[in-house]
């Protein structure tokens, strides 16, 4: 595991899942490896009442009752739909349901405007069909394919964002459960096997780019993913993702809680502001989600470690945020320099602390940005 990049669910958490997996006495549906009782305690971590002999960590942060309404669906004849803002954990969660069902989490489709019919179904190998002409041998399958003859889970991120015409090849694949090849004499079906299932993710942000229509829909169970606003909750998403940071790079560098209270109540902060805010222009085009969060703290962590003393500053985090959050120019420096000025300049003389050099540090990014 150690020379791949980012290592997926099942082969991350292997030893994990296999000592689940021994003591799974659960009734399992369809092929899955664990029971539903199990992908929820995998998912979720483990508490004192399980009985468990060891300790297992919590790996999604969010309410219980949305993975189980996502592992109870994925046990039944429809697709799951996770939908919700931009770094919500939406892709991450639905890794985990597939890694944790069937031990494969890679069987993933990209939707995006060239996201074709042959991606969700299958291709051929143009140089095998010029020498032996169309057969199941010189076929590619899809990802979405392979699932469904080895009984898997298939992924398909960003649904809205593929077009129309992919969507519906979709919507016969959810209901038939086969893909007819009409190129082949014989063979020409390929049969979903039992456990097969779908988990689509949806960006609400892109509601208008391309709907689901409502025969779509109804092939899909939804499950909204809500932006984690609880200050614990959110603070043990950054630490849980900051500490794989730590771990991958093998860097030692201590994050002081007071400056994750700092990064915390500045993402709290803008979340007001755009949420009383007039219009889009008076919002930063972020999504402020706890993912940016993470994306802030590990652009610092970064920095100080190849950069500065080896220890992380209030400086090193107010550039960061800075340069994460400025995506668009003049607009969101702006807000920012309003937010500086309006609410963490006021903060910093009365309470101090890492504030007036978070304060400093701000200022001197937007002024090299400006």
């Amino acid at each position: 595991m150690s020379d791949l990049l980012r290592a997926p669910a099942e082969i991350k958490y292997a030893e994990e899942l296999d000592w689940l997996e021994s003591v799974d006495d659960g009734p399992k549906p369809f092929s899955w490896r664990l029971s539903p009782k199990m992908v929820r305690l995998f998912i979720l971590g483990s508490e004192r009442s399980d009985g468990l002999d060891r300790e297992i960590p919590q790996k999604w942060f969010g309410d219980r009752s949305l993975v189980e309404r996502a592992v109870v669906t994925l046990a039944s004849d429809r697709g799951l739909l996770l939908i919700g803002d931009p770094g919500t954990g939406k892709s991450w969660l639905a890794e985990l349901l597939a890694a944790a069902v069937c031990r494969s989490s890679t069987l993933v489709v990209q939707g995006t405007a060239g996201t074709t019919e042959d991606h969700i179904k299958y291709s051929w190998n143009v140089s095998m069909v010029i020498a032996k002409g169309q057969s199941r041998e010189s076929m590619i399958p899809s990802p979405i394919m392979t699932a469904m003859e080895t009984g898997a889970i298939g992924r398909f991120e960003e649904l809205t964002r593929s077009t129309s015409d992919v969507q519906d090849a979709l919507i016969s694949i959810l209901s038939e459960k086969y893909i007819s090849v009409p190129e082949l004499d014989s063979d020409s079906i390929v049969f979903a096997k039992p456990g097969f299932s779908v988990i689509a993710t949806a960006n609400s942000r892109d509601r208008g780019v391309n709907d689901l229509s409502s025969a779509l829909k109804r092939r899909f169970n939804f499950v909204r993913i809500p932006v984690v606003t609880n200050r614990k909750s959110e603070a043990e998403i950054v630490r849980f993702r900051t500490e794989e940071l730590l771990r991958r790079h093998r860097i030692e560098l201590d994050v002081p809680p007071t400056l994750l209270d700092v990064l915390l109540q500045s993402f709290a902060d803008l979340r007001a502001s755009a949420a009383a805010a007039g219009s889009d222009d008076e919002k930063l085009e972020s999504a402020l989600s706890s993912a940016e969060q993470i994306g802030v703290l590990e652009d610092a962590i970064l920095h100080s470690n190849f950069f500065g003393e080896r220890e992380l500053t209030a400086r090193a985090l107010a550039s960061s945020l800075v340069g994460s959050l400025a995506r668009r120019e003049p607009e969101d420096l702006a807000i920012l320099n309003k937010y500086l000025h309006g609410v963490v300049e006021p903060r910093s003389k009365e309470k101090g602390g890492s504030w007036p050099e978070f304060l400093e540090g701000g200022r001197d990014a937007i002024a090299t940005l400006s």
